[in-house]
């Protein structure tokens, strides 16, 4: 057997990282005592024979290998510190283990299958740092006691409890656990961090009672009786929603049912069906939602194309976004329909392609993770194979279609006793059960007390001192952290909306968010055009504007997707006077802004990524005040200047702009391509612009592609959309010197950093990256492993480590490495 070489240097650590081993090499275990730090990672380790020879071993990182029990000779290692196990198939961990690890601090075993823990971890009394995320623990009790634990990261478990002993460890200061199916405390008392936990079992009594609440959401097309349904079945009686009646942005409901002793609360969101409006969904969409799908059976045509406008779009969304959530289908106008026969046949349509699609995916999904688990090395694909595991895991359910005839009572009466069915349902909702301290309806009632005593604003608009004052002469033993930690809740699951991570808006709350959403249907609708054209002179005047100022407007926004601040500004006072009587010009001013500030709209609608600021371009000012570093820098003209508008990418029409700009693609450019798999969620592309260009000017957006300038360097964004390959390209010119290349991958770098983040509010998305090669007519690439290190600036960063000068595709073309990857320092 050939002897494997690691990398020992002066430091006694042993690198064997990525070497395809498959048992541990003769050279490291002559080292014995002399080893200190092993990196075992990306490996094809399945037993680690003879580890117990490195007695004074004191780093071991075992991570990205095929480990599936778990290695009981690491007790022998009595001077270990620091252990990486994540990334492997380990399920159980013996007892016995932990209680010789006395030293050990730092313990990593994320991503395996683990569902349960040994009863004696908590012999480990130096951990400080314990990472169990994307397991399947049910149970975090034997980890009380960890006395000097000071991060604990348990993300995507099958969590229902936490115990509250664990909280009383005050060491404890970084805490987190997204993911889990959470009832105590809920999910959204977690999001807050661990302060709004601790205050949560300080202030939950012994016989706290459970609360059943759903967000309930109407998804569908256009006039597909979504609102219909919403309002039959708060009234609990068919009532007719008339065409000019319908919905426009979102609008907010809320009723209660009786089970016995117990009632579900159900919060409506009833979603608007054009297209216009989805750029907004995202802001509202929440996880672990009860959808209901609305489909019109009467126009429904059994054939690929209708099927994929009426439900692939929605489900599809759904799979990436919230691919927890339960969806129940429910077929309307049925009284159109020609007969039973008719609405039966279009059911049973429907459900066996929801079945069929929802298959492929779970095939597409076992088939990828097959082929990249084949490969020679596929620790190179870890990354990706635990995405695809982790994907695998999100079961989206989708309920059996109920037609309804929306003019009859008992169909009406069908559909609540079908909905109040599955929401008690503990298989279907199996975290609906929460249990909340009282204190938490109590501030919730005297909020609403407060808006009917006419003590708060109609439109529901309150300062922070302000509401917190009121609810303590109220609520006396409530401190102001009580108070803020149970108003960050109410906002989470939708009751109110406090946006505290907006600067110009966290001492704002809006405890009526029907009042948000009107705000936000002002300047997000697919009549907008119409709704420019109503300005009346007297509008007009009011913001010293012409005739030719409106019809700009409106071409501007034709044209251009852009849409003048004034404009803005004199349709939100429109709504917001025709709403409430008894708005006050400083209300209005707060919310639609000034020529000298941004009101609160905009800053909402750029925080979510809807639309960026604009002005025209202007000439240099060769009467500027000189720069100079390290010194303080006054304008020449200290006066503010006014954004001319706002640009929502969305809607642009074409790109012939940035073609015009960036002219033909060259051979010489840097170019990578992000793959997102399954397929681009829609509105992706336009969100990571807003992100981007609000970061770099000047820029060029279009339809499907953004040109941005850093420097002298041009970059090119771009969305393809190739059959099942959908990919975002990045591309980047004037590349002539080494110091040229670096600096166009340190742009790329934090429009990648972008993308990431992004990516991250689509659960059921996963990516990979490829340089394509560039030899004409080569459809060969060369693709990127471990490169969250790079972005993410990681000190294990092992990213294109030994990668020569130049690298040659599978077809045998050659290019230079530092034009396909970015070169990691100290390579």
């Amino acid at each position: 057997m050939a002897q494997i070489n690691g990398n020992p240097n002066t430091q006694n650590e042993d690198d064997y990282s990525g070497k395809k081993l498959k048992a541990l090499p003769r050279q490291l275990l002559q080292r014995g005592a002399d080893a200190v730090k092993v990196e075992l990672q990306r490996n094809r380790l399945r037993q680690i024979t003879d580890i117990s020879q490195l007695t004074n071993l004191k780093e071991l990182n075992l991570s990205r290998n095929e480990i599936t029990d778990f290695p009981v000779e690491i007790r022998a290692l009595r001077q270990l510190k620091t252990l990486y196990l994540n990334q492997n198939n380990i399920k159980t961990i013996p007892e016995n283990v932990f209680p010789s690890l006395e030293k050990l601090n730092f313990l990593k075993l994320s991503t395996n299958r683990l569902e349960k823990l040994p009863s004696d971890i908590s012999r480990c009394q130096d951990l400080t740092y314990l990472n169990l995320s994307n397991n399947c623990l049910k149970d975090l009790y034997p980890l009380v006691g960890l006395s000097r634990l000071k991060e604990l990261y348990i993300e995507r478990n099958q969590l229902a409890e936490l115990p509250d002993r664990l909280f009383q460890n005050s060491s404890l200061n970084v805490f987190k656990a997204n993911g889990n199916p959470l009832r105590k405390p809920p999910g959204e008392v977690c999001a807050g961090g661990l302060k709004d936990i601790q205050n949560y079992f300080a202030m939950l009594e012994a016989n706290a009672p459970d609360v059943y609440t759903v967000k309930t959401m109407f998804l569908g097309n256009s006039m597909a009786g979504k609102s219909t349904l919403c309002r039959s079945l708060k009234e609990g009686c068919p009532v007719q929603v008339a065409e000019a009646d319908r919905t426009v942005g979102i609008e907010i409901s809320e009723f209660t049912v009786r089970d016995g002793s117990d009632s579900i609360r159900f919060l409506f969101w009833d979603f608007a069906g054009q297209e216009e409006y989805y750029i907004t969904h995202h802001v509202f969409i929440t996880p672990q939602a009860f959808v209901i799908l609305a489909i019109n059976l009467s126009s429904y045509k059994m054939d690929e194309a209708t099927f994929k406008e009426n439900v692939v779009f929605w489900i599809t969304n759904l799979q990436l976004q919230i691919p927890d959530s339960v969806v129940l289908l429910v077929g309307t106008h049925v009284d159109q329909c020609q007969d039973e026969n008719e609405v039966k046949k279009k059911k049973e349509h429907i459900e066996e392609q929801v079945k069929k699609m929802l298959d492929t995916h779970t095939v597409n999904l076992e088939q990828r993770r097959k082929n990249l688990q084949e490969v020679d090395d596929p620790s190179s694909n870890s990354e990706q194979i635990n995405q695809i595991e982790r994907l695998t895991e999100y079961k989206l359910k989708v309920l059996e279609l109920v037609p309804i005839d929306c003019t009859k009572p008992a169909d009406i009466d069908k559909l609540k006793t079908r909905i109040k069915a599955e929401v008690l349902n503990k298989d279907t909702f199996p975290s609906i059960e929460q249990t909340l301290p009282r204190s938490y309806y109590e501030v919730e009632n005297h909020i609403q007390e407060l808006l009917e005593n006419g003590d708060i604003p109609e439109h529901g608009v309150v300062s922070q001192d302000v509401l917190l004052c009121e609810l303590k002469n109220r609520l006396t033993t409530l401190d102001d952290d009580k108070l803020k930690l149970i108003l960050q809740y109410l906002h989470r699951i939708g009751v109110i909306m406090w946006y505290k991570e907006i600067p110009e808006l966290q001492e704002s709350l809006f405890v009526k968010p029907s009042f948000l959403i009107s705000l936000f249907k002002t300047v997000v609708r697919h009549d907008l055009v119409q709704e420019l054209n109503k300005i009346s002179s007297a509008q007009r005047k009011s913001e010293n504007a012409l005739v030719v100022d409106k019809k700009r407007w409106i071409r501007d926004y034709e044209e251009r997707a852009s849409l003048s601040n004034v404009a803005i500004r004199i349709l939100v006072r429109t709504e917001l006077e025709k709403i409430y009587e008894s708005a006050d010009k400083e209300l209005i001013e707060e919310v639609v802004g000034s020529k000298n500030k941004e009101g609160s709209l905009l800053s909402l609608l750029k925080h979510f990524d809807v639309c960026l600021s604009t002005k025209h371009n202007s000439g240099l000012n060769p009467k500027a005040n000189e720069f100079c570093p390290k010194k303080d820098w006054v304008p020449s003209n200290p006066t503010v200047y006014e954004l001319d508008a706002c640009m929502f990418p969305s809607f642009l029409p074409d790109n012939m702009q940035v073609e015009r700009e960036w002219g033909s693609n060259s051979s010489e450019d840097l170019n990578i391509r992000v793959y997102l798999m399954p397929e681009i969620p829609h509105g992706f592309f336009h969100r990571l612009v807003v992100r981007t260009c609000s970061f770099y000017s000047p820029f060029w957006i279009g339809k499907d592609q953004c040109m941005l300038c850093c420097g002298d360097k041009r970059v090119l964004l771009r969305e393809r959309r190739f059959d099942e390959d959908q990919f975002i390209e990045i591309r980047c010119k004037e590349i002539e010197t080494s110091e040229d290349i670096q600096k166009a991958w340190k742009v790329i770098k934090e429009i990648m950093k972008r993308l990431d983040r992004l990516k991250e509010q689509w659960q059921g998305l996963c990516q990979k990256v490829h340089s394509p090669c560039k030899a004409q007519d080569c459809e060969d690439f060369f693709e990127w492993t471990d490169w969250h290190d790079w972005l993410e600036d990681s000190e294990t960063n092992r990213f294109n480590l030994g990668l020569e000068e130049k690298t040659t595709c599978r077809n045998g073309h050659q290019r230079r490495t530092e034009l396909l990857f970015p070169r990691t320092p100290d390579a």
